[in-house]
């Protein structure tokens, strides 16, 4: 039986970090670094540490084969001081720490967030609100994955850091680095609850779907994915995701509607 990989996940406790490895932990073995273990989170291996401390975290990276980095502050209106404790530093750290210890790949959670401006206007801003009547969803005007850095706060400028973190340990240190646009994944995994997840929602199977070919693809250098599902009115593109990963994304938010 082939050896399983060893995937370091910060922020295991989390949403996704759960989502994930609940729907790959016979495929993987999962590893969680935490600051602090959230009651309900996925029962494995975990170490607690402080991200911002790289000395505390440093130890969880050995013998890893990737590391899914997701801890972060995570709300779209976060101050600068937060991101600057809770996403900026601690994205050094993992990055840092990864290099160290020789893992072969980082994926990233990055957000829809670091080119958020792009869907203030156009066709994405009259679908966010609801307003369908004169787009023909076959035509509508993709966002991808080479699109200007255009964030919409501290968060979002807290990711584009981020990818410009992967892309200097890609070119300068042979690290394999996917950056996921993610769109909006709820614990509910309801689209409906929202006009704009009608377009944005990522739902816990395409979720965990996509981490797993971003594990699973052969090689890589540097890319960027946008994490959504196959919805009806989506603007961002997913086509890089489907060449490059062989994502499939199963679910449709309209089918919910």
């Amino acid at each position: 039986m082939p050896k399983k990989m060893k995937i370091l996940v910060t922020g295991s406790s989390g949403l996704i970090g759960g989502i994930v490895i609940r729907a790959l932990g016979e495929k993987y073995d999962f590893y969680g670094l935490d600051r602090v273990r959230l009651k309900g989170g996925p029962d494995i291996p975990t170490s607690i540490a402080d991200i911002y401390q790289y000395d505390q975290i440093k130890s969880a990276f050995s013998g890893m084969d990737a590391v899914l980095h997701l801890a972060a502050d995570a709300s779209q209106v976060a101050s600068w001081e937060s991101v600057s404790h809770n996403n900026l530093v601690p994205t050094y750290n993992v990055f840092e720490a990864s290099r160290e210890a020789g893992v072969r790949r980082v994926i990233f959670a990055s957000s829809n967030h670091a080119v958020g401006m792009l869907e203030l206007e156009g066709a994405a801003r009259q679908i966010r609100a609801g307003k369908y009547e004169t787009l023909d969803h076959r035509r509508i005007p993709q966002i991808d994955d080479m699109v200007r850095i255009r964030p919409d706060g501290f968060y979002g400028i807290s990711k584009a850091f981020g990818e410009a973190m992967g892309s200097y340990y890609a070119d300068n240190f042979g690290l394999q680095v996917a950056c996921l646009r993610i769109g909006t994944v709820t614990k509910e995994n309801d689209p409906t609850t929202n006009i704009r997840m009608r377009a944005t929602w990522m739902s816990h199977r395409d979720m965990a779907h996509m981490i797993d070919r971003c594990l699973a693809v052969g090689s890589l250098h540097f890319e960027i994915f946008y994490g959504v599902s196959g919805n009806k009115w989506r603007f961002w593109d997913t086509s890089h995701a489907m060449r490059f990963l062989g994502y499939s994304p199963r679910d449709n938010a309209e089918d919910h509607y």
